[in-house]
C-alpha cells in the first residue's frame, strides 16, 4: 500500500464504502499506525514468511462483525473472513478476501479450499487469484491448478458477478 494509503482513504471516505478489500498490501507490524482508517475496523493476514502479499479487510464501524477461525490449516493461505450480522429477518453474511500468488504451493491451495468449503454459506469471496487460463464465459481453463479452481467454486455454488 505504501504510497497509495492516502489515495485510498481518500477515497473510501468519499464514497462511503461499507466494506473495503486489500490484496498484496505488503504491510508488517511497522505499518500498524497507518494502516487504520478513521471509522472503520480493520482486519488483517500479513504473509508470514517471505516479503509482500498480504490481505486486509476494512469494515464500517456501525457493522457488528466478528473475524471467523474457520478451524482448518490455515497456515500460508492468505485469506481471512469476517462475518457480518445481518438485518432482522435476514441471515448473516461472510465476507472474505484472498490472495493467491502465481506460485502458489498445491498443499496451501487445498488448504484454501477446504476454508472456502467451511465459509461458503452466504459467502461474498473477493480477490486476487491470479488464474490467467479460465474463461469464465463457458467456465473452461486450461491448467489443472486452474480447473480445480472452477471446481471447487461449483462445488461450492460460487459464482462469478464481476470481472
Amino acid at each position: 500500500m505504501g504510497n497509495k494509503q492516502e489515495e485510498m482513504e481518500t477515497i473510501v471516505q468519499q464514497d462511503s464504502y461499507n466494506l473495503v478489500a486489500v490484496t498484496e498490501m505488503w504491510w508488517d507490524n511497522l505499518h500498524d499506525w497507518y494502516a487504520v482508517m478513521d471509522g472503520y475496523r480493520l482486519f488483517r493476514k500479513d504473509r508470514p514468511t517471505r516479503r509482500g502479499g498480504g490481505v486486509a479487510l476494512y469494515v464500517r464501524e456501525q457493522l457488528e462483525c466478528t473475524e471467523l477461525c474457520l478451524g482448518v490449516d490455515e497456515e500460508g493461505v492468505e485469506s481471512l473472513c469476517v462475518k457480518i450480522k445481518g438485518q432482522p429477518h435476514m441471515g448473516d453474511v461472510i465476507v472474505g478476501v484472498h490472495y493467491r500468488p502465481p506460485d502458489q504451493e498445491k498443499e496451501v491451495e487445498e488448504a484454501f479450499y477446504k476454508q472456502l468449503k467451511v465459509a461458503s454459506q452466504a459467502l461474498v469471496l473477493v480477490g486476487d487469484f491470479k488464474y490467467p487460463d479460465i474463461s469464465w464465459e463457458d467456465s473452461t481453463a486450461r491448467h489443472m491448478q486452474s480447473r480445480r479452481f472452477l471446481q471447487s467454486t461449483d462445488d461450492n455454488f460460487l459464482m462469478q458477478v464481476v470481472e
